[in-house]
């Protein structure tokens, strides 16, 4: 397992096209993006973590105004981005990493952050703190408890890892954020174990 996490960035560079054609562009995150949405201050700044090629959660809120950021490891994932929506913001950038020297009003990590180790999932809520401007939303996807699984996308083995819930409780309180709502595998939502906090 630890040895297909090492294997997530240059996955998804050597398969953007496949990803792209086979990655859904159906609504079903729009609830939680609406949700996300009304934390958010009038024409809002918003960074997406792990944007892919920027649909169908960068789509939805450039349709609501919000000016997006994105970042992803993937360079032939950002260059659809900028293709599609060269009026925004994007960068090549390992999250891990992340050091923009800006604060956004929202921050969005959606089937993207889960793709990390487990300490770099917890090296990860310092880096949304420094991205955070006051009062800002940060909504996430994780897993349903603690573990690691290994998928398969193209042949190849998709690594996923999840903290318990209590963890990420934990570790939005140390900071600064409070839980705004949280689900387990969303039936609502494909089954998705969703995140929505506040910056206090």
């Amino acid at each position: 397992m630890i040895d297909s996490a090492a294997t997530i960035v240059s996955l998804y560079q050597r398969h953007a096209a496949a990803y792209d054609q086979q990655r859904g562009r159906s609504s079903m995150e729009a609830g939680w993006l609406d949700r996300f949405l009304a934390l958010l201050p009038a024409n809002p700044s918003v960074l997406d973590i792990g944007c892919g090629m920027g649909e169908p959660i960068a789509r939805h809120l450039i349709a609501r105004g919000c000016a997006v950021t994105g970042v992803d490891s993937s360079a032939p994932l950002i260059a659809l981005c900028r293709e599609r929506f060269p009026k925004q913001t994007w960068q090549v950038a390992d999250m891990r990493m992340l050091a923009l020297g800006r604060r956004f009003d929202g921050l969005i990590a959606w089937d993207s952050f889960f793709h990390l180790r487990p300490d770099d999932q917890r090296r990860m809520f310092r880096i949304f703190r420094e991205h955070a401007a006051e009062g800002a939303a940060l909504l996430f996807t994780s897993g349903p408890g603690h573990g690691e699984a290994i998928g398969s996308f193209e042949g190849e083995p998709l690594y996923h890892a999840s903290l318990a819930s209590a963890e990420y409780r934990a570790l939005l309180q140390e900071n600064g954020f409070i839980v705004v709502d949280h689900i387990a595998e969303d039936a609502s939502c494909g089954g998705h174990t969703v995140w929505l906090a506040r910056l206090r």
